[in-house]
């Protein structure tokens, strides 16, 4: 493969990554954690771009995918596993979040009134853009990687260079959020990107893009995907660190609710009413390409499952699902997604993360079971209290443990249960 492949590669990788919430997090990331703004974002960046990175590169590792991974505690966990990633990253929360953002940044500051029609209307020509990008896999990296992601770079190094000389705002004591353990809670911040869980189903994207160039030795295509990965690494990195940044000097400038309002003040102290134009630009760009890439990989994966549906009637039925929960709003969406990220976010940590270490030592059925069965008891009691459907003797039993308070009380009983595991298989197997 030609070097400038595997770059345009890296460069769709990095635009399928940069949507919705990596634009409007790491902004308030910034604002809330002041002078603890190092730490909290290099927490943020671990997961928000080492674990997606890691992810992908699983991906390339497995032949099955995703469901490949899961299957190695159980098949039908496996395929459960892999059809609630692709939904929620999806038709449900992904895409339409996505959406949303794009109507709430993008076009509702140049309306003079926003109503249900306009948001209709919005939704109804985002959706048939990203209908009609998404129809032909195979040319995502011309279309993205090529044209898409150079004018989102270009667009948001514009409002970072300018940040960078006109905003000289002191930074600000941290809130209480951040005094403590800025790193952790950076860390736990960056679960709300989806990305680490998107890595899952964005591996599919560029393992089709290389084998649609002739990429399709096995070794081959791990070594390009790790060297895209880079990239795209590199670039998310940057940008996070650059826009965190601007968060902390707008401390002084308003009291925000959200990234989202936070950037569009900023891109108007830095460029007037033409900042509204760059930031609309930069999340219809962002959200659009983010969008894309989730829709053509849940279309891929759904057709290989089901192959008597075409992959172009399955991009039909996600359009078609995401136009009618985007029509919801983003607040509505924001809610409901939270909570299931939350129990989603650890099993697909583990799993990625056994996935290398099962590279270095041998791998048996224990380990995965161990580590995903305690895994579990913690997500789900995180999910539930994220409902506000808390079991109170399961939360009583369970809080003692290290890091439980932070939202990681699942970390040290995962690495406990799967050693324990793989020493019941090892012992077990040598009898």
């Amino acid at each position: 493969m030609k070097k400038k492949d595997i770059l345009f590669t890296g460069l769709m990788l990095f635009a399928l990554f940069f949507g919705a919430g990596n634009l409007i997090f790491p902004p308030f990331l910034g604002m809330e954690a002041g002078r603890s703004f190092w730490p909290a974002i290099i927490g943020f960046v671990l997961t928000g771009v080492s674990l997606p990175i890691l992810s992908v590169v699983a991906i390339s590792f497995a032949k099955g995918g995703v469901a490949s991974i899961g299957s190695r505690v159980h098949p039908l966990f496996g395929l459960i596993f892999a059809i609630i990633v692709y939904l929620a990253i999806g038709p449900f929360f992904g895409i339409p979040r996505g959406a949303s953002v794009a109507y709430e940044m993008g076009a509702q500051p140049f309306l003079t009134t926003a109503s249900k029609g306009s948001l209709f209307i919005f939704m109804a020509i985002f959706f048939l853009i990203v209908y009609l990008l998404s129809l032909n896999p195979s040319k995502l990296v011309d279309r993205i990687g090529q044209w898409l992601t150079p004018a989102l770079l270009l667009s948001i190094a514009a409002l970072c260079v300018a940040a960078f000389f006109k905003l000289d705002a002191p930074l600000t004591d941290p809130t209480s959020k951040y005094a403590e353990s800025p790193f952790i809670t950076g860390f736990i911040e960056g679960y709300l990107t989806m990305d680490t869980i998107a890595a899952l189903a964005f591996g599919i994207v560029v393992i089709t893009a290389f084998a649609d160039r002739g990429i399709t030795d096995r070794a081959s295509q791990i070594k390009a995907t790790i060297t895209a990965g880079v990239i795209a690494g590199i670039g998310l990195a940057t940008v996070y660190i650059s826009i965190g940044w601007i968060g902390t000097k707008m401390t002084t400038k308003g009291d925000y609710d959200n990234g989202g309002a936070l950037l569009t003040d900023a891109a108007y102290l830095l460029f007037g009413d033409g900042g509204q134009v760059l930031l609309g630009t930069i999340v219809a760009l962002a959200c659009l390409t983010t969008c894309i890439g989730l829709t053509s990989a849940c279309a891929q994966y759904f057709h290989e499952r089901w192959s008597a549906i075409s992959y172009k009637n399955f991009v039909r039925l996600l359009i078609v699902i995401s136009f009618v929960i985007a029509n919801l709003g983003l607040t509505q969406i924001i809610n409901i997604s939270g909570p299931v990220l939350i129990m989603i976010y650890p099993f697909a940590i583990v799993l990625v993360l056994l996935s290398f270490i099962t590279l270095l030592v041998p791998a048996n059925k224990g380990l995965y079971v161990g580590a995903v069965a305690m895994t579990a008891i913690f997500s789900l009691n995180d999910g539930l209290t994220a409902f506000e459907l808390k079991i109170e003797v399961l939360h009583q039993a369970i809080s003692w443990v290290p890091f439980f308070s932070s939202g990681l009380g699942w970390l040290l009983p995962a690495i406990v249960g799967g050693t324990v595991g793989w020493l019941v298989s090892y012992l077990g197997d040598r009898t």
